[in-house]
């Protein structure tokens, strides 16, 4: 027997109410039956959003959409997406919430724009345009492949990527973007051997970078004068590093209001040293401190106030809240950017290629700075004051003692007596 052929209902609209002013509707379809629907138009997303009530009642429908039509216009004002929010737009969200912990303080700009940085590694794994929603607890799960494949991330930076992915999530689990808190990543274990750490120059190595800066700010090797001073200004941002111990996004951020004093005063052998007091303001000191989000500020007392009284002498800019490595044209900090060319110049400059793989950076200066100090005597109370960080900090992770304070510790002699071991230098 032959099938009867299927009558379409069509797809037209019967029973329109209009509720505040047109804003929004409620109806019934030919092919909904008797059950009422709910529409309004979202600007935002260029699409209309269309729910059924539930209800073959006229007036328990028009009260719904009005209850329906109230609840997601308070959505759309919190930014929440009715057809789901995209990757990228989760990515967006986030940077501009942890923004706002750089305006109040809660984090200094170089976490913020490490977090951008990591956010870009999450839209490069998946694609920016999908919905969140798609995703499950295991979707990030082979992260650590990923980047190891592509790039040869190390565990330690994979690692931290993976926590602000997590941050990332439960922000949007807060906002009810989604209904995952978190994702499920391939474990990482990393030992205290493999955790990378920073190389150190040798002293013949610091000795041929402040040698090589002598000619690299030099007319012969730099005959334009702006770009010289430029050149002035990253060697002696080189000696401050290196002499005060500070961060690298510490000394990029001092303002003149920060150098409190540079005195003169002579050591045991009645040697001028030229020192300098600088207070570090919480805003741009590190959070060493959970508990303490803003970071800590400290005053400290080191060597190399010569070179802050010479940046003053050729700067444009020396009011208490310009920055002491201002762009040579304007009163802004030097880019990022000329940071890490004037350092590829100088490591390539010494002989150093191989300076990525080393790790030698910036903060290495910091790191020579610390080793020079523990060589010099001083215990590691005293300069963890001057570093800002804990005395075990520095004996766990700058205590490494080159093959020269090794040589200078095995060939001190001794000698008996009566009363026993007698040292003797």
């Amino acid at each position: 027997m032959a099938r009867k052929p299927r009558k379409s209902k069509g797809t037209w609209s019967t029973h329109e109410h209009e509720i505040f002013d047109g804003a929004g509707k409620v109806f019934r379809t030919a092919q909904s039956g008797d059950n009422y629907q709910f529409s309004m138009w979202l600007p935002s997303e260029k699409k209309y959003l269309r729910k059924t009530l539930k209800t073959r009642d006229l007036e328990t429908a028009l009260t719904r959409g009005k209850e329906l039509y109230l609840q997601t216009y308070a959505d759309i004002q919190t930014g929440k997406k009715m057809f789901g929010m995209t990757l990228q737009e989760l990515v967006d969200n986030f940077l501009e919430y942890r923004n706002k912990d750089v305006e109040t303080k809660r984090i200094v700009k170089g976490r913020w724009v490490t977090i951008r940085s990591q956010c870009r590694h999450v839209l490069a794994y998946k694609s920016p345009n999908l919905k969140i929603a798609e995703l499950d607890r295991d979707s990030f799960y082979d992260y650590e492949t990923y980047r190891k494949t592509v790039s040869g991330a190390k565990d330690v930076t994979i690692r931290n990527e993976q926590a602000t992915i997590n941050e990332m999530v439960r922000y949007a689990y807060r906002q009810g973007y989604t209904h995952i808190d978190k994702f499920n990543f391939r474990p990482i274990k990393i030992s205290k051997s493999k955790i990378g750490r920073r190389d150190i120059f040798s002293p013949s190595e610091y000795d041929s970078l402040i040698r090589h800066l002598r000619s690299y700010i030099s007319k012969t090797e730099c005959p334009v004068e702006a770009q010289r001073l430029e050149r002035q200004l990253i060697r002696d941002a080189v000696l401050i590093a290196s002499n005060t111990m500070l961060r690298v996004g510490e000394f990029w951020q001092l303002k003149w209001r920060d150098i409190v004093k540079v005195d003169t005063v002579f050591d045991s052998t009645e040697r001028p040293i030229t020192l300098v007091t600088i207070n570090v303001r919480n805003e741009i000191s590190k959070n060493g401190d959970k508990s303490n989000p803003e970071g800590t500020s400290r005053t400290i007392i080191t060597r190399g106030g010569e070179y802050f009284d010479r940046v003053r002498s050729y700067q444009q800019h020396i009011d208490p809240n310009d920055f002491v490595f201002a762009s040579i044209k304007g009163t802004k900090p030097i880019s990022k950017n000329k940071q890490y060319l004037h350092w590829k110049n100088l490591m390539h400059g010494i002989g150093i290629e191989n300076y990525k793989e080393r790790k030698l950076t910036w903060y290495s200066l910091r790191h020579f700075a610390i080793t020079c100090r523990i060589r010099a005597g001083n215990t590691y109370g005293e300069i963890s004051q001057m570093a800002g960080t804990h005395a075990s900090h520095i004996e766990n992770h700058y205590g490494h003692w080159d093959m020269d304070m090794k040589r200078e510790a095995a060939v001190k002699n001794f000698s008996f007596d009566r009363y026993g071991i007698s040292i003797t230098d």
